[in-house]
C-alpha cells in the first residue's frame, strides 16, 4: 500500500531526442522536467482562479496577467535568494563556483523567499494597474495555496524533501540510489510523504478561505492574513519532520522559523486591518484609477479639457467606510464586497 517512487524516465521529457526521432536536429539540448511542469500548472491555476475572483470584485478581466509578470520574476529572484542564504554551505566554500548561485535550473528555491519577492511584485503591479494591493492579495490567497499544492508534486517526481522513516501504509518509497536517500538506512525504507501532507493541507486551506469568504468579508488584507496563518501552521508541522539538510537556528530549522513568522505576521495583519477597516473596500481600484477614470482623463486630454471625475473610488478609506455604513448614496451593497 506504500506510495511508489516515480520511474526516472517519467520525470523528464527529452525534446531534442524526440525531435531527432522525427528527423529534426536541434543545435542544443532541450529537456522538460516534471518539476517545471508542476510549477507551470500551479501558476496557471492561481492565475485562473485569481482572475475570476478579481472580476467578481469588479476588476477588468485579464488584469491578473500584469500582476503575474511582476510577481513571477521577483518571486523567482526571492525564492532563489532565500534558498541560497539559508543554505550557504552549498554555495560559499573554498574553491566554489559562485556563479552557481544563479543556476536556478540545478534546483533550490524556497517558497518563503518567493512570497517576499512576489509581494514586492504585487506592490509594483498595484502601482501599474491601479488595483489595490490588498484587493489583489486577498483574491490571490486561495489560488496561491492551490499553486503550492501543484508545485509539491514536483518534489514527488524529484524524490526530494521527504520526511523521517515511517511504517505507515502510505509511506513513500525512495530509490536507494537517489542522492537524497539517507546513508545507513536499508533499501526499502519508507518515509513520510511530506509533499502529500502539504498538498492535502493546501487544498483544504484554499477551500476554507473561499468558504470563509462567503460568510465574512475577507477584504483589506484579511484573506492574505488567513493564508499566512493557515500555511504557516501547516508548514511548521511538515517542516519539522523533514530530513533534508537545513540551517539550524537555536535547534530549529530555518523554514520552521520562517513559518512561525508567517503565522505571527498573519495574526498581526488580521488584528490591525480588522481594527483599522470596519467596512468594505470602496472599490477594488485606487482612487482615480478605475477604467472609467482613466478613460475620462484620456478623453479630456484629447479634447483639451481638464477632467473632473468623481466616483466612489475617490473616497478616502475612512470616508468610504463611513459611507458604507451610513445613508450616503455612494455606499455599496453589503454583499458586493465578499471575496
Amino acid at each position: 500500500m506504500s506510495i511508489p517512487s516515480p520511474d526516472p524516465s517519467d520525470t523528464r521529457f527529452d525534446v531534442t531526442a524526440w525531435l531527432q526521432g522525427l528527423g529534426v536536429d536541434l543545435p542544443l539540448t532541450f529537456v522538460i522536467h516534471a518539476y517545471a511542469v508542476c510549477i507551470l500548472v500551479g501558476i496557471l491555476i492561481a492565475a485562473f482562479l485569481t482572475n475570476r475572483r478579481l472580476v467578481a470584485r469588479g476588476v477588468e478581466s485579464g488584469t491578473v496577467i500584469d500582476f503575474t509578470l511582476c510577481a513571477l520574476v521577483l518571486g523567482i529572484v526571492g525564492a532563489r535568494a532565500f534558498h541560497v542564504l539559508t543554505h550557504p554551505g552549498d554555495y560559499f566554500y573554498e574553491g566554489a563556483n559562485l556563479w552557481r548561485v544563479l543556476f536556478v535550473w540545478e534546483g533550490g528555491i524556497a517558497i518563503f523567499g518567493a512570497l517576499l519577492g512576489g509581494a514586492v511584485g504585487v506592490w509594483l503591479g498595484s502601482k501599474w494597474t491601479g488595483v489595490r494591493f490588498w484587493t489583489f492579495a486577498d483574491a490571490l490567497a486561495p489560488g496561491l495555496l492551490l499553486a503550492q499544492a501543484a508545485g509539491r508534486m514536483g518534489n514527488y517526481f524529484n524524490q526530494e524533501l521527504f520526511g523521517t522513516p515511517t511504517t505507515l501504509p502510505w509511506g513513500l518509497e525512495v530509490d536507494p540510489t537517489n542522492a537524497a536517500f539517507p546513508a545507513g538506512l536499508p533499501a526499502g525504507t519508507l518515509f513520510h510523504p511530506t509533499f502529500l501532507y502539504e498538498i492535502v493541507w493546501n487544498v483544504a486551506g484554499a477551500l476554507f478561505i473561499m468558504l470563509l469568504g462567503r460568510a465574512v468579508r475577507l477584504q483589506w488584507g484579511r484573506g492574505l492574513a488567513v493564508y499566512l496563518m493557515w500555511y504557516g501552521l501547516g508548514r511548521m508541522v511538515f517542516e519539522s519532520i523533514r530530513i533534508d539538510p537545513s540551517e539550524i537556528i537555536l535547534g530549529i530549522r530555518t523554514n520552521v522559523w520562517a513559518a512561525f513568522f508567517a503565522v505571527a505576521i498573519g495574526l498581526v495583519l488580521l488584528l490591525v486591518q480588522t481594527r483599522r477597516h470596519v467596512g468594505s473596500e470602496p472599490s477594488p481600484y485606487l482612487p482615480g484609477r478605475t477604467p472609467d477614470d482613466v478613460s475620462a482623463r484620456a478623453k479630456a486630454g484629447r479634447d483639451g479639457e481638464v477632467a473632473s471625475v468623481y466616483t466612489e473610488s475617490d473616497f478616502t478609506d475612512g470616508d468610504a467606510e463611513r459611507a458604507s455604513t451610513g445613508s450616503d448614496s455612494h455606499a455599496l451593497p453589503a454583499t458586493s464586497g465578499r471575496a
